[in-house]
């Protein structure tokens, strides 16, 4: 059975007053995304991980040298999967509720976890990810390098931005700061990071 690429949750025009053009989608969603998938499809066929979950195909490829092209495709789709739907023609403001309230628990105020969330975003190295999860029970921002999750850790993503190059250069160039500024004030689906918090 092969990986498929789940539509995006949204137009690709969806959000382009909120800063992420519709050629944004079409090369990110379209051509980046698309490929993780391709070559996932390629690399597992004939194998024992070809009918896995995509979770599963990710825990099973992490830290296995002989499988490090496996783990970075997969692990692809499932963050870029997971991102779009941390988007939202909707979005940024601050959170309610009991996330609210954990945020605040964690960080002190929603102002200081942006901050925390801004600085790892900015201060990853080369392409990755920055994350909200909950670890033991406890909110805690993140950051991994390239494909890597915080599946592969035990915890449970929340919240994430991509941080690759290619996920802001056409809206933002080379300004990181100001392509998280924007994600943070316009564009998180806090409605998607509470579903993920109750599941």
């Amino acid at each position: 059975m092969a990986f498929t690429q789940p539509a995006l949750p949204f137009p690709k025009d969806a959000l382009a007053s909120s800063g992420m053009k519709e050629e944004t989608f079409e090369y990110h969603y379209g051509k980046h995304h698309a490929a993780y998938v391709a070559n996932l499809n390629k690399m597992v066929e004939g194998t024992e991980l070809e009918n896995m979950p995509l979770e599963e195909v990710i825990h099973t490829s992490f830290g296995d040298s002989s499988k490090t092209g496996i783990f970075n495709n997969a692990a692809q789709v499932w963050n870029h999967t997971f991102f779009w739907n941390c988007l939202s023609p909707k979005g940024g403001g601050a959170p309610s509720g009991e996330l609210a309230a954990k945020i605040d628990a964690a960080f002190g105020s929603f102002d200081k976890f942006k901050e925390e969330f801004s600085a790892a975003a900015a201060t990853q190295f080369g392409s990755g990810w920055a994350w909200l999860v909950e670890d033991s029970g406890t909110l805690k921002v993140t950051k991994t390098p390239n494909a890597e999750n915080p599946l592969v850790h035990g915890q449970k993503p929340l919240l994430t931005l991509d941080v690759w190059e290619h996920a802001y250069y056409l809206d933002f160039q080379n300004a990181r700061p100001a392509f998280i500024k924007n994600f943070l004030d316009n564009l998180v689906n806090w409605d998607f990071v509470a579903q993920n918090l109750a599941s």
